[in-house]
């Protein structure tokens, strides 16, 4: 993912990584750098990494995805689960049915 098979950072995780030993990514390290980038966003609350999931299931959804390979794509056992993310966009089902 963001590692090569000797440990070190990939060019992808390279934000993630410990600059001085080229150390992989540590979770709090993750946490920390995606905080500072809330911050500089001036978003007006804090992010963690959990908010990127959410946001991705978001994005799916509102691009007209199917709830079923959503659910599969996220990793839920339980399609309510997924349904969360297809309640925020209810144009998606605008032009359903066409006359």
């Amino acid at each position: 993912m963001g590692l090569t098979s000797q440990g070190s950072c990939t060019p992808l995780a390279q934000p993630f990584c410990d600059a001085a030993s080229r150390a992989p990514p540590r979770p709090q390290d993750s946490w920390k750098t995606i905080a500072r980038i809330g911050k500089a966003a001036r978003l007006p609350f804090p992010i963690h990494p959990h908010m990127l999931r959410h946001s991705t299931g978001y994005k799916l959804a509102n691009d007209g995805h199917d709830t079923r390979a959503l659910q599969h794509y996220m990793g839920h056992k339980n399609i309510m689960h997924t349904v969360r993310y297809t309640d925020m966009a209810p144009d998606r089902f605008k032009n359903f049915w066409k006359d």
